[in-house]
């Protein structure tokens, strides 16, 4: 039995979906998922757009202590807000304002605004994208290779193997899973930076990672790395209709044109 809470996670299984569920799982809390079919454009249905107005996964509800309903939407957000509210015995954070605390930020916000949208550009200009564009593509996965050697270099100098301290992180969770979608990303192979090899084996052993990442469904992503582009191509055509769909919804919103 793990701990009772009043949270509701909406999510998929992609690598900021399930950023929300290894925390969760990793402090051992209870828990609804709700899978977000992102196929049928679910995250843009108006039920959810009250929850998180931007129309993307994951986002989170809860109560505060007088049962009033909190939204958090934002996975670097749900993060914060889940050790602040729910890890006071620092399992996998730091106390506030400590210099742990401060580097453990850093490094959030570094895969906030590096790894997650470099290599999710790589992803879609890679998989995606109505053509392969050599620009785009050698733009953002030579970016993606910048940002590994950046953090193979940091955690050659780590005495742990953590990214910080002496503990697993909301900054380990929230890299880990972008590493795992390395080769769908156009990254075939990640044998070049040992020290996040060794990272990423080591935190996969954790039972809180095995759960979470299979949450709301199984993980995929680590099966596709030993997988031949001409495979990842096909694999990748169901998500470039839907993706194709979305973006013509999406251009037909900035011409002030009804919905498609």
């Amino acid at each position: 039995m793990g701990i009772k809470t009043d949270i509701t996670l909406y999510t998929e299984g992609t690598p900021n979906g399930l950023k929300t569920s290894i925390v969760l799982e990793e402090l051992g809390l209870e828990y609804k998922a709700v899978s977000m079919d992102l196929s049928k454009h679910e995250q843009k249905e108006a039920w959810f757009l009250e929850i998180n107005p931007n129309g993307r996964i994951p986002a989170l509800t809860d109560k505060d202590e007088n049962g009033t309903e909190i939204k958090i939407f934002e996975s670097g957000s749900i993060l914060q807000y889940i050790v602040a509210k729910y890890d006071k015995n620092y399992k996998i954070s730091y106390p506030y304002g400590t210099k742990e605390h401060w580097e453990t930020v850093n490094w959030l916000m570094w895969q906030m605004g590096g790894i997650g949208p470099m290599q999710g550009q790589a992803n879609h200009f890679t998989r995606f994208a109505p053509e392969k564009l050599k620009y785009p593509i050698d733009r953002y996965v030579s970016e993606t290779h910048r940002l590994y050697r950046t953090l193979d270099g940091h955690l050659a100098k780590s005495k742990t193997g953590y990214i910080v301290g002496d503990r697993v992180t909301v900054a380990d969770i929230a890299v880990w899973p972008w590493v795992a979608a390395h080769n769908f990303s156009g990254v075939p192979s990640i044998t070049q930076y040992p020290h996040i090899v060794k990272w990423f084996e080591n935190l996969l052993k954790r039972p809180g990672f095995e759960a979470g990442r299979n949450v709301p469904r199984p993980h995929f992503h680590i099966t596709l790395n030993s997988l031949s582009e001409k495979e990842l191509d096909k694999i990748a055509e169901g998500g470039r209709k839907w993706q194709d769909e979305a973006r013509e919804r999406e251009a037909a919103l900035a011409r002030g044109m009804p919905e498609v």
